[in-house]
């Protein structure tokens, strides 16, 4: 491995296990949870992480002068960002990080899993022309078994993207998920607001969420 590669400490960034964010867990894990107060609080938990996977990345010096006349020696985020989305659950991250950076690139990539060889598939991919040359943001709010997560670093790695420009931002890790990206990729770095129990027996997240996407987007129910 090359003096690139991160420690597990500065991988993985959980974020603080505070009672406001066990509250907002709270909404979103119940299975009783209306679809408004499930899209809200899990924008607030998606807010807080994309706050952190900005703190990760390059900044730089900027001055600007107060209303008093002096010179405040600041910082701003690096212009050479962009956010790539899992589609199609990783677009529920899209809102909170163009929030945050309204001027921000954001490309997608669209993985499933083949119904008979389990394997993930790339089926689309649309990043930004100069991708090789930025800082990524990749937005899924689940890494599981890490399937698809490790499916997607390759694309963006075979766009040029160094491996140490990718940080990774999930809603929910699995032990299992954290491990399989380690290994392969040990300098993409991670940041997550919950690292679960384990995977049950069907590769569901225990206590777990249910299907993030689906519930986050309406289509669990029938009308």
């Amino acid at each position: 491995m090359t003096d690139t590669t991160t420690s597990v400490e500065d991988a993985v960034h959980l974020l603080p296990q505070t009672r406001y964010l066990r509250a907002l867990h709270t909404i979103v894990r119940d299975r009783h949870a209306k679809r408004d107060d499930f899209v809200l609080n899990a924008g607030r938990i998606i807010r807080k992480l994309i706050e952190a996977g900005l703190e990760l990345l390059p900044f730089e010096p900027y001055d600007v002068q107060t209303p008093v006349g002096r010179t405040y020696h600041g910082l701003r985020v690096g212009p050479q960002i962009c956010g790539v989305a899992v589609a199609r659950a990783g677009e529920s991250m899209e809102a909170e990080l163009r929030a945050l950076a309204p001027d921000v690139r954001i490309g997608k990539i669209l993985i499933q899993r083949d119904t008979v060889t389990k394997l993930p598939h790339l089926y689309y991919a649309k990043l930004p022309l100069d991708i090789a040359r930025r800082h990524v943001l990749l937005l899924d709010p689940m890494l599981a078994t890490g399937g698809t997560a490790l499916a997607a670093i390759e694309v963006l790695l075979g766009e040029g993207v160094p491996e140490e420009h990718i940080v990774f931002i999930n809603v929910l890790s699995a032990p299992e998920g954290i491990a399989a990206v380690r290994e392969r990729y040990p300098s993409v770095r991670m940041v997550t607001s919950s690292i679960e129990e384990r995977l049950n027996e069907n590769a569901y997240m225990l206590p777990g969420i249910g299907d993030f996407g689906d519930r986050f987007f309406g289509t669990d129910v029938v009308s």
